[in-house]
């Protein structure tokens, strides 16, 4: 009994070892539109904005707690993760354990329990199959419905001749209930609950229903959840999954599935290699389809002779093939593979084979569980370092499906994000060549020509991704912003328009819309756009200062302000949104104000012009007194220009201006006429008459002042 006490520990321990390299691994794949794109989770009241609209309430109401308590850093999401798989690991021991004390177990069973339970648990609790549904953070879902799962077995086990059964068995209800709205593979639950009372602890179907068909009754309301919570899943689930589902029949699904299950029960034995992404093909021929029927078909002849022969040994079968049933049967799936499915059903073969090893070993079998969980704990430490960031995990999956698109295609995602923009163009180039129809690698490669200026090519890869799929807004968006680039403003705004009809609060596709609308002067329609997109999300820096410069533009200056400084709360590194605090500062007469923003924007980005020529007429137009600083004027004026290869007749101008400062009068003569030059050329005969202006004062030996303001001419 002193050793019993000790189980639970020695249970935590070996998950927290085998996981204590999961903590820092970033959101992946579904994550992104599960936890970082999900507004729903970012309140905790009212409650029911995060439930009511899902068909997994409480998995997203647990995401909601931990975005309440830390915000989008990955730390807390893994432990919480963690946690609920140890929580299940302890239930599993408690059911395991229980159930070897039970009148109907061998005497073998009953004097090791506790060995028994703690070796399933640990074994399952640290076998690296598990990883996926752990460290794959909205894998959570399995887990968690596993937990329950395990909790609704639990308390009928619990309620067996206890005093207080009543309430173990409403605990097995409620616990059933919580189990289908974390996942709809938890249907199968009170089958499973009836299965095993009719194995390990009633003598007939008869007995069973005439002393629990309440709590049984109890169990079978559960399913009445099932088509409320489907009806609540979003729509790209429905369109994926299910018989509506096209790209797949039931049947093919069906002769496909043997070999996948094989593939699940060959990993509970070698687990290697372990993969995120399939991309399993369907079965085509007889020679794909036979071996795996054949050996699927012998296995399920197996359980059914040992259920009717001794229901004890077939309770294992019939657990592993009832839950894998949803996802492993006949229903279509988009992916026709995925380790998190076995996260129950591995229970079932650790438990047949820990049971095996110690019919035949019998004490002496410890020594083997030990080796075994050290082993299996080893694997799962070496795969959580797959998981460390998004080039380990993705580049891994590449390298063992490389004939997986998605893999190529988000590994080039990735590549991008990290700026290595011409490899991350290879991998969508071979994304497009396993499935020329791939929308998503169309836009991904439209995302990266534009990155590198090849703005043309991207139109091109945007039309073509639209082309395949008409509704997908995001590339309407991206198509905007890049015939916007080109001068297409017109169209711009129709793609725009075009993504807001499909996905009315898509805040990004508001804010772009609000852009294209005020640089063809439509200002007041574009404030409205910006406020949209503010009120879809508040913490979009952007939009803030998007909506500062429209407010400038129709004089509203000091709320204009308020949005620029509310941008740089959110995102103090927004170089931008600096710069043009910095220039509405110095309209208002704040100039060294405005000068510490400029300052700011250009630690932040150094080679922005804009900044630079701005920076540059302030300190070359104010005196010594009031912060002005010439030699530095001419500095910044001649990288501004340089930057711009210089072509811009007003960065000319500010140089010139900076070199009379300096007293360099020739200089700003010179400067001066190459940007009368330039400004003539492009038909700005105000520009024009300003610098012939100011070169006749250089040619007379004097420097420019700004007379009343000193804000440049030039700003935006």
């Amino acid at each position: 009994m002193k050793t019993q006490k000790f189980m639970p520990l020695v249970l935590i321990v070996a998950g927290l070892l085998a996981y204590h390299n999961s903590f820092t691994g970033p959101f992946i794949l579904d994550d992104l539109p599960s936890i970082q794109e999900n507004l729903t989770i970012r309140r905790l009241w009212p409650v029911w904005t995060i439930i009511g609209h899902t068909s997994r309430p409480v998995v997203h109401l647990s995401l909601a707690v931990n975005y309440a308590l830390g915000g989008f850093n990955p730390w807390g999401y893994h432990l919480f993760n963690l946690a609920i798989h140890i929580l299940a690991a302890l239930t599993l021991y408690g059911v395991v354990r229980r159930t070897c004390l039970l009148a109907k177990s061998p005497p073998t069973w009953r004097e090791a329990a506790s060995w028994l339970a703690v070796a399933v648990a640990v074994i399952w609790v640290v076998h690296p199959l598990q990883t996926e549904s752990v460290t794959y953070i909205i894998q959570r879902c399995e887990s968690l419905m596993g937990l329950f799962y395990l909790l609704t077995l639990y308390c009928v086990i619990r309620s067996n001749g206890s005093s207080r059964s009543i309430w173990w068995e409403m605990g097995s209800v409620i616990s059933c209930a919580l189990a289908m709205s974390c996942k709809p593979v938890a249907a199968s639950a009170p089958v499973m609950v009836l299965l095993y009372e009719r194995a390990f602890m009633a003598g007939s179907w008869r007995e069973i229903l005439e002393r629990r068909w309440k709590m049984y009754a109890g169990l079978a309301a559960t399913w009445l959840l099932l088509p409320v919570l489907l009806a609540n899943g979003p729509g790209e689930w429905k369109e994926s999954a299910g018989f509506g589902y096209r790209k797949i029949t039931p049947i093919q699904y069906a002769l496909t599935q043997p070999a996948v299950i094989l593939h699940y029960l060959r990993l509970t034995f070698w687990p290697r290699p372990l993969c995120l992404d399939y991309d399993w093909p369907a079965a085509q021929t007889a020679a794909e389809v036979g071996p795996g029927l054949i050996a699927i078909g012998a296995l399920l002849v197996v359980t059914v002779w040992a259920w009717r022969r001794r229901p004890a040994l077939g309770f294992p079968g019939a657990w592993f093939f009832i839950i894998l049933a949803p996802t492993s049967s006949f229903i279509p799936i988009a992916d026709l593979a995925f380790e998190h499915r076995m996260y129950l059903p591995l229970a079932a073969v650790v438990v047949l084979g820990v049971m095996g090893i110690y019919a035949l070993a019998g004490r002496r079998s410890v020594p083997v569980f030990l080796v075994l969980a050290f082993v299996l704990g080893v694997l799962t430490v070496q795969r959580n370092e797959d998981y460390r960031s998004d080039i380990a995990i993705w580049g891994d999956t590449v390298a063992k499906r490389p004939e997986n698109p998605r893999a190529h295609n988000t590994l080039g995602v990735t590549l991008a994000q990290l700026g290595k923009v011409p490899e991350a163009i290879g991998h969508y180039e071979q994304a497009l060549q396993i499935k020329p129809d791939y929308a998503e690698a169309y836009y991904n490669l439209g995302l990266a020509l534009s990155r590198i200026g090849k703005i043309q090519a991207a139109i091109e890869q945007y039309e073509q991704a639209l082309r395949i799929k008409p509704d997908f807004a995001e590339a309407h968006c991206s198509l905007g912003n890049a015939l916007a680039q080109v001068g297409r403003i017109g169209e711009a705004i129709g793609h725009y328009e075009q993504a807001l009809r499909i996905r009315p609060g898509y805040a990004k596709a508001h804010n772009n819309l609000g852009s294209a609308l005020s640089q063809v002067g439509r200002v007041q329609e574009a404030i409205v756009q910006f406020d949209q997109a503010l009120r879809i999300k508040p913490d979009f820096a952007e939009a803030h200062c998007n909506l500062g410069m429209a407010l400038g533009q129709v004089g509203e200056i000091e709320e204009a302000i308020v949005h620029y400084e509310q941008a740089l709360r959110i995102k103090p590194d927004f170089a931008e949104a600096h710069y043009y605090l910095g220039n509405t500062l110095e309209q208002t007469g704040r100039v060294r104000e405005g000068i510490g923003h400029y300052e700011q924007a250009l630690r932040l980005k150094p080679d922005y012009a804009e900044a630079e020529n701005n920076l540059a007429w302030l300190l070359a137009t104010l005196a010594p007194a009031d912060g002005g600083d010439p030699v530095r004027a001419v500095t910044l004026a001649e990288r501004a220009c340089e930057l711009t290869n210089n072509r811009v007749a007003e960065y000319l101008d500010t140089l010139a201006v900076a070199y009379a400062a300096a007293g360099r009068f020739n200089d700003a003569v010179a400067t001066a006429q190459k940007a009368i030059e330039l400004a003539r050329s492009a038909g700005q005969t105000q520009v024009v008459s300003e610098i012939e202006t100011r070169r006749e004062l250089y040619r007379a030996g004097r420097a420019y002042r700004a007379p009343a303001s000193v804000t440049s001419p030039h700003g935006p």
